[in-house]
């Protein structure tokens, strides 16, 4: 479930921090819904605070929430190869393209690639494959909002926030193999 806000003052976002077994992730909720789950390290960890930040401005409070606490299941079920679709509430907020961009991802099948180009044919902007591609970079919600599933035409693996090694094994997760811990 998808939802946009509109501006109303200051949102408490609780934060929590997942070990997952790829790299640390930083978890925010927000008005019932996950509005962050992003690495840890790396410049995309700043940059989805601060697009988050002027998109619904906010708070930070560091205590478990029930959305959080299900979040955190759910992504300890993803990684131990029983879950394939998560249910958690979402809250994302961008402008249109973004948003389409990032409902488009959420229709990729767990265990299934697109190339950037065909993800921007999906959303029936084939020329805005570079557009696409700062979409899909900018998406706040890794894991649940799948954009490491998005790789080259060519089949290569492309940039990812929580980096090349991340992906890999996020994918060889999706792919049924156990080598990625």
């Amino acid at each position: 479930m998808d939802t946009a806000i509109s501006s109303r003052g200051v949102l408490p976002v609780v934060t929590a921090r997942y070990d997952s077994p790829c790299g640390p992730l930083v978890l925010g909720a927000t008005e019932g819904s996950l509005c962050m789950c992003d690495w840890e390290r790396g410049r995309h960890a700043t940059s989805v605070a601060r697009a988050l930040s002027s998109s619904v401005p906010f708070d930070r409070a560091d205590s478990l929430s029930d959305v959080l606490a299900g979040a955190i299941r759910q992504l300890d079920e993803y990684f131990a190869g029983e879950r394939k679709d998560f249910d958690v509430p979402l809250l994302l907020t961008g402008t249109p393209f973004r948003m389409a961009v990032w409902r488009a991802l959420r229709e990729v099948p767990y265990g299934q690639t697109l190339s950037y180009s065909a993800l921007a044919r999906r959303i029936g902007r084939p020329a805005a494959v570079r557009a696409v591609a700062s979409a899909v970079g900018a998406n706040p919600i890794s894991i649940f909002v799948p954009c490491h599933r998005i790789i080259g035409a060519s089949g290569a693996l492309t940039g990812y926030a929580g980096g090349l090694d991340a992906k890999r094994r996020l994918l060889a997760l999706e792919s049924e193999s156990r080598n990625f811990y």
